[in-house]
This record gives C-alpha cells, sequence and structure tokens, in this order.
C-alpha cells in the first residue's frame, strides 16, 4: 500500500470506530483486528502503519470527531508529514480543501475535562492519561519467582513484588514462560491492588467482578492454592476465560459463579457472612486506561456515569453482605473520577456504619480521600482509586 493509501484506509476505519463509539459497538481494536483479517492484501509493514495512524488520530482529537477525515485532519495540524498524503491520487485521500473543519483536540469532551478538574486530574495529569502504556508482567509465584526467572528479552522490576517491565509491543504470548504460565500481563497498578487485599493462605476470597480473571489469577498465587478464591462476575463470556488461564498458572483452587444481574446472592448465598476477604475491582468509566483504550472517552456520557456510579454501589453493598465479622473489602476502580473513586468510598462508609477505612501501605500512590490514587503521571501506572474498609 502506498502511504496516501493507508491514509484513506485509516480514515474509513476511524469512520466505523467513531460511529461504534457513538452507538456503544465494538471496540476499536476488534474494528481494527476485523478489517486486517478480511483485507489480507495488507501487509504486516502496512497494519502496523495503519494501526499506529489510527491510534495517534485518536489520541490527537478530544470531543467525538465529526468523521474519520476531520479527525486525520487534526492529526495533520500536529504533523506536517500527512498533509502531504492527502494526495487525492488512486486508493489514496482526496486533496485538502480549503476551508475544511478538523476535529477539535484536547484530552476528552468538555464535560469529562470538568469533571477530571474537580477530581484533581488537569495539565499535565490530564495530558498523561493519552500516553502510550507500559507493558507490565507479573511473576506467578506457583511456579517461578523474580529473582531467579530468565526470560528472552530485558526486564526491569516495578514496584509490585513480583512484577517486571519489558519493552512496549513485546510479544510476550510467544514466549515459554508464558506458555508455561511463568507470567501474566498485568499493568503494575493492576498488582497493586491485589497487594492491597492481602489475601492469605487458608482464606474464604471473593473475586466479585472477576471478568477474565486477571486479579484472580494473582490472588491465587497469594494465596499458594490454600483455601477459597471464587471468581464471580455477570459476563459468561469473559468468566469462561478464566479456566484455561487458571490451568496454564497452575492455579487450582478458584471457583467460578456466573451471577444474574440483579439477582446475585442467588449464586451467592451460601457465602453470605463467610468471606475474609472481598475484592470488587468494579465496572466503572475506564478513565484511567485510556493510554490503552482512547476511544473510550468518546463512548462516555453523563447518563453512562451515573449509571456506573449506582451499579458500583449496588456491588459494594452486595460485597458487604458476604463479609465475616472482621473481614475486609478492597474496593478498586481503574477511574480518576471522584464520583467513581474517593465520593463512591465515602458513601459505602456511610451506608455502613460498622465498617471504617483500613490505612494501605502500598509502594506507589497518593492519598485521595479516605484511599489511594496511582496516575499515569506519577506511578508509571494505569490509573486507579484504591481502598480498603474493615
Amino acid at each position: 500500500m502506498t502511504p496516501a493509501a493507508r491514509i484513506q484506509t485509516a480514515i474509513e476505519l476511524l469512520d466505523s470506530i467513531i460511529a461504534a463509539a457513538r452507538g456503544k459497538g465494538a471496540p476499536a481494536d476488534r474494528i481494527l483486528a476485523e478489517w486486517f483479517r478480511a483485507n489480507r492484501f495488507a501487509g504486516s509493514k502496512d497494519r502496523r502503519a495503519i494501526r499506529e495512524l489510527v491510534y495517534r488520530t485518536i489520541r490527537a482529537c478530544g470531543p467525538v470527531p465529526a468523521t474519520g477525515r476531520a479527525a486525520l485532519l487534526r492529526l495533520a495540524e500536529t504533523d506536517p508529514a500527512i498533509a502531504p498524503l492527502f494526495d487525492g491520487s488512486n486508493y489514496g485521500a482526496p486533496a485538502i480543501s480549503s476551508g475544511e473543519q478538523p476535529a477539535a483536540g484536547g484530552v476528552a469532551p468538555a464535560w469529562l475535562v470538568e469533571r477530571l478538574a474537580r477530581s484533581g486530574v488537569e495539565d499535565e495529569e490530564a495530558d498523561a492519561l493519552l500516553g502510550r502504556a507500559p507493558l507490565d508482567l507479573r511473576v506467578n509465584t506457583l511456579k517461578a519467582e523474580r529473582a531467579t526467572l530468565e526470560l528472552p528479552e530485558p526486564a526491569e522490576t516495578t514496584a509490585a513484588p513480583q512484577g517486571l517491565r519489558v519493552a512496549t509491543g513485546t510479544a510476550v504470548e510467544q514466549w515459554p514462560q508464558w506458555s508455561e504460565g511463568l507470567i501474566e500481563v498485568q499493568d503494575t497498578g493492576s498488582q497493586l491492588a491485589c497487594l492491597a487485599l492481602d489475601a492469605q493462605p487458608g482464606e474464604t476470597v471473593v473475586d466479585l467482578c472477576a471478568g477474565g480473571g486477571g486479579k484472580t489469577l494473582a490472588l491465587a498465587a497469594a494465596m499458594d492454592n490454600q483455601g477459597r478464591l471464587i471468581a464471580a462476575d455477570t459476563d459468561r463470556n469473559r468468566l469462561s476465560r478464566l479456566a484455561p488461564r487458571a490451568q496454564r498458572a497452575g492455579a487450582s483452587l478458584i471457583e467460578t459463579r456466573l451471577l444474574n444481574p440483579g439477582r446475585e446472592m442467588e449464586a451467592l448465598g451460601d457465602l453470605a457472612g463467610q468471606a475474609d476477604a472481598v475484592l470488587v475491582d468494579a465496572p466503572c468509566s475506564g478513565t484511567g486506561t485510556w493510554r490503552r483504550n482512547p476511544e473510550a472517552r468518546w463512548r462516555l456520557d453523563e447518563g453512562e456515569l451515573a449509571r456506573l456510579v449506582q451499579l458500583q454501589a449496588h456491588i459494594l453493598d452486595l460485597a458487604v453482605g458476604l463479609l465475616r465479622p472482621g473481614g475486609r473489602l478492597v474496593y478498586v476502580t481503574c477511574s480518576l473520577l471522584d464520583a467513581e473513586g474517593a465520593k463512591q468510598f465515602d458513601a459505602l462508609l456511610a451506608r455502613h456504619p460498622q465498617l471504617a477505612a483500613s490505612p494501605l501501605a502500598l509502594p506507589l500512590g497518593r492519598e485521595r480521600g479516605k484511599g489511594t490514587r496511582l496516575t499515569p503521571l506519577q506511578d508509571g501506572t494505569d490509573g486507579f482509586f484504591i481502598a480498603c474498609a474493615a
């Protein structure tokens, strides 16, 4: 493909991504993967170049662009090498005409920028949300130890006890260490969220929003396969991915529970008042993960945020009902909005006065309300709010 043809392809893909964001459709990575699968004529260099163009463009736009072309015109404002590629050639994009309006830049839509600022995330902190995420690994202590593990490529240690960081884009899933379950891909902030729960061998632990099980596997390693570890979620597809991952990791204590939204205690009733610890990694806006999913800014609106805040409160109340007297609850959200973090945790404590905030001794992060906040700028991790109640 010519560079001009790559520009036109990126425009068409961006049109699909914008439409999907407005309609809550497929994420950008899936749209790209499906296009690459259906268009085999695009070689590996073309695929890399198109992917790079698409994600650079998404990061360059704040509000949802009107069209993919307007979005790429915004990128052309920041990169002088882009505009000449609108050359009108065969398979290329038509030349830029006078008066064409590029999409607006910025960190996010205006209402969301304002919400972030009210939550103490602005200027450099906000800009860092659109940087490039590192590639972090967690050494699986059921099978290996960080101090003695040998990898095919250089890695530096992170603040997490078993954390490593390798070059972004490293194909770790092709390593034997990955296929044998010695390592898992997991952001350092996510690893520290698991560390906050302090899961111990022999305990009964519930991962109440387990998803695909990344944190569940970290908890299994912390428990040394001793005790009960229940992974629960309402998403059958995501939860089904846990079994093969657990087998690869050698995590044999995990039980899965598929939950019916609004009727969760039908599947969890036997655990009421029994759990030593409950992890609530609640569904959220994902503002702390924009480095990995920058188009997520375009999917969020105020109505969706309100729905998420309400859902988080419901899940937290469920978690309280699972705790034994003296048990502990760790609330984690990959959002930097106070409505989903510090204020949500304060509301939990107000509804359940038998609980009190417990201090966290994490190697990264700063105090936010009664919890700890991690940010890409300050900590080099995804953005998280983490708090513990007991």
